[in-house]
């Protein structure tokens, strides 16, 4: 039993050793420039994409204040217009 953990352990520091060499070679740190490029222009697109979406938000917002600019101009002139009524009818 105790010949078949030390075996367990040497694989996994063969498998281990192996593994390294494979993670720093030329050919994996091609691919890890590569996936960073595509998640720097991902970056790109999403910047640009939220940027938009924040211009549209300030257009919208901007509009609903000159809507409710005009809607409260509106209620005081009707309000004006009661109180001037009223004010002739006494």
């Amino acid at each position: 039993m105790n010949l078949g953990k030390w075996g367990l352990f040497l694989c996994g520091t063969l498998f281990g050793s192996a593994g390294i060499r494979i993670l720093a070679s030329k050919d994996a740190k091609n691919v890890y420039t590569k996936c960073t490029a595509a998640a720097l222009r991902a970056k790109d697109v999403i910047v640009d994409q939220a940027t938009v979406l924040q211009e549209n938000c300030e257009d919208i917002y901007e509009e609903a204040k000159s809507i409710n600019e005009a809607r409260y101009q509106a209620e005081a002139a009707e309000e004006d217009e009661v109180f001037q009524e009223e004010a002739v009818a006494e």
